[in-house]
C-alpha cells in the first residue's frame, strides 16, 4: 500500500495560509460538524412523538406506520459502513455532503406529502445521516493538529444523544401547537442550512485509500443486515416462532457466512475482517453494541413511564413535551462532559474513560431502580445514564483511530456506530418483550407495571457492567497520550498496521 500523507503536516496550516494561522472556516468546521451530528439525531427522532397520530392522518395502519421509525433503522444500518468505505475511498468531504442532502432530501419529502408510501421512502433517505458521524470523526483526525483530535472527537459522539435529547421535545412542542408537517419544513430549513455550513466550512481531507469498491460485499452486508434488524425490530408483532422471523434469522446467518467467505477472499474488502477481529479492532466493537443497549433503555422507558397516568400508582401523567423536556437535562450534560472525557482520554488513555463509561451508565440504573417515582430523581438517574453515555461514546472513535490505519477511519468507524444501531435495535426489542410480560389492567386496558420497568432496567444497567468488562479487557492502550501517537503513525503501510493491531 502506498504511503498516506501525515494529518498533522497538514494541520499546521490547515488554510493553507502563509502565516501558518487559520482562516474563519477552519476555525468553524469542528462546530459545523457537530452541528450536523446533532442535526441527524434531531432527524432520527423527530417523528417519535407523532408515531400515535400517524394513522389518522395518514389513513394507514398502526404496523404500517412503524415503517417510518423501522426504514430510517434499516437504511441507517446498511448504509453507515458502505458510505464510510465510500469516504475513505472518493473523499470523505463528498460522500458526507451526499449523506447531508440525502437526509435534507427525506425530510422535504415528508413535509410535501401524507401518502404513506412517499413518509416511509422518505425517512430511508434520511436514514443516510448515520454516517454523518464516522464521517466527520474521520475528518477531524485527518485535519486537526493532535492536540485538538480527542476534544473535538469527543464532542462529535456526543452529538447523538444531544441531538436526541433535543429532538423529542422540539418535535413534540411542534405537533401540539402547529401542523405535522410544519416539523418536517423546520427540518428541512434546519439540514439545508446544516448542508450549506458543511459546504463552506469543511475541507476535503488528502487521506485516501484508492482501490474498486466492493459492490458484492455491500449488496450482501445490506442483505444480512436487512434480515437481522427486520427480524429484530418486528419479532414482537409477528410473533418471535413465526416463519417470517426465524427464516429472516436463518437468511442473515446464511448470507453473513458467505460475506465473510467473500470478504477474506476479495483483496480490497467492504470490510477488513482480519484487521476486524484483532482484539484492539474487535472488543471497542463489542463494547459498543453493548453501551448502544444500554444507553438506549433510558430513551424508551423513561418517555413511557413519566407519561403512564397517575391512576397507576407510579406514572407521573405528563404530556408528550413533558416526557421529552425530562430528557433535556441529559443532552446538557453529555455536552458538558465531552470535554471532560476527552481530558481522561488524554490523561487515563481511551480505554478507562470506556470502561467508566460503561460503569457510570450502571450506576445510573441503580438510581433508575432505587426511585422511578419522583420526578426529580428520574431526571438525576436519566442524567447519570448520560453522563455515562457521554464517556464511553467519546471514547470509543479513539481506540478505533488508534487501531486501524489512516485509510480505514470512516469504514472502521462507520462499522462502529452499526454496532451501535444494532444494540439500540436489540435492546428495543429487548424492553419491549419485558414490558409485554409484566402489565396489569387499569380500565380494562393492559399497561405496563413498575416491576417491568425496574426489571428493563436492570437487564440495561447489566448490560452495562458487560460493556464495563469488555472495555478493561481491550489490550494495548498506552495509557496517555490521547491520538498524538496515531496522528505520527498515519505513514504506517497496511499490513504494518495489522501488526501492531
Amino acid at each position: 500500500m502506498v504511503p498516506i500523507p501525515a494529518p498533522a503536516l497538514r494541520s499546521a496550516d490547515p488554510a493553507g495560509r502563509d502565516d501558518g494561522r487559520p482562516g474563519v472556516r477552519d476555525r468553524l468546521a469542528v462546530p459545523v460538524l457537530a452541528f450536523g451530528g446533532i442535526l441527524m439525531a434531531v432527524m432520527q427522532t423527530v417523528v417519535v412523538p407523532l408515531l400515535p397520530d400517524l394513522p389518522r392522518l395518514t389513513g394507514a395502519s398502526a404496523g404500517t406506520v412503524s415503517w417510518m421509525v423501522t426504514a430510517t433503522l434499516l437504511a441507517g444500518a446498511v448504509l453507515t459502513p458502505v458510505l464510510g468505505r465510500a469516504g475513505d475511498m472518493y473523499g470523505k468531504r463528498r460522500v458526507l455532503l451526499a449523506a447531508l442532502g440525502l437526509m435534507t432530501l427525506g425530510s422535504l419529502l415528508c413535509a410535501l406529502s401524507s401518502d404513506i408510501t412517499v413518509l416511509i421512502t422518505a425517512r430511508a433517505l434520511s436514514g443516510a445521516a448515520a454516517s454523518v458521524v464516522p464521517l466527520s470523526i474521520s475528518i477531524l483526525r485527518d485535519e486537526l493538529p493532535p492536540e485538538r483530535t480527542g476534544s473535538a472527537v469527543a464532542l462529535m459522539s456526543s452529538t447523538v444523544g444531544i441531538g436526541a435529547a433535543l429532538g423529542l421535545p422540539l418535535a413534540a412542542l411542534v405537533i401540539q401547537y402547529a401542523n405535522w408537517h410544519t416539523m418536517f419544513w423546520v427540518t428541512t430549513c434546519l439540514g439545508a442550512f446544516g448542508l450549506l455550513l458543511a459546504w463552506w466550512a469543511v475541507r476535503e481531507s488528502p487521506v485516501r485509500a484508492p482501490g474498486r469498491f466492493d459492490v458484492l460485499g455491500a449488496l450482501g452486508l445490506a442483505v444480512a443486515l436487512i434480515c437481522l434488524l427486520l427480524g429484530v425490530s418486528q419479532g414482537g408483532e409477528w410473533g418471535w416462532g413465526s416463519p417470517r422471523i426465524v427464516g429472516l434469522f436463518v437468511a442473515c446467518v446464511l448470507v453473513l457466512a458467505l460475506w465473510c467467505r467473500q470478504q477474506l477472499r476479495v483483496e480490497q474488502p467492504l470490510v477488513d475482517l482480519r484487521l476486524a477481529s484483532r482484539p484492539r479492532v474487535a472488543l471497542p466493537h463489542l463494547t459498543a453494541l453493548l453501551v448502544g443497549f444500554g444507553f438506549y433503555a433510558n430513551s424508551l422507558v423513561t418517555a413511557q413511564l413519566v407519561q403512564a397516568p397517575k391512576a397507576t400508582g407510579y406514572g407521573l401523567g405528563l404530556s408528550i413535551v413533558g416526557s421529552g423536556l425530562c430528557l433535556l437535562p441529559g443532552g446538557v450534560t453529555m455536552l458538558l462532559f465531552s470535554p471532560v472525557s476527552a481530558r481522561i482520554s488524554a490523561a487515563r488513555g481511551p480505554r478507562v474513560t470506556l470502561a467508566l463509561g460503561a460503569a457510570v451508565l450502571a450506576l445510573g440504573y441503580a438510581v433508575r431502580i432505587a426511585d422511578s417515582r419522583d420526578l426529580w430523581m428520574v431526571v438525576v438517574g436519566a442524567s447519570i445514564v448520560a453522563t455515562g453515555t457521554t464517556l464511553a461514546y467519546s471514547a470509543l472513535p479513539t481506540l478505533i483511530l488508534r487501531a486501524v490505519p489512516a485509510g480505514q477511519t470512516a469504514s472502521a468507524n462507520g462499522v462502529n456506530v452499526l454496532m451501535r444501531t444494532i444494540g439500540q435495535a436489540v435492546c428495543s426489542a429487548a424492553v419491549a418483550a419485558v414490558l409485554v410480560h409484566h402489565t396489569s389492567l387499569l380500565g380494562g386496558v393492559p399497561v405496563p407495571t413498575l416491576h417491568g420497568y425496574l426489571v428493563a432496567f436492570a437487564m440495561a444497567g447489566g448490560v452495562a457492567l458487560v460493556a464495563c468488562a469488555a472495555a478493561l479487557a481491550i489490550p494495548g492502550d498506552g495509557g496517555s497520550g490521547g491520538l498524538g501517537r496515531v496522528q505520527r503513525e498515519t505513514t504506517v503501510p497496511h499490513d504494518e498496521a495489522l501488526e501492531g493491531a
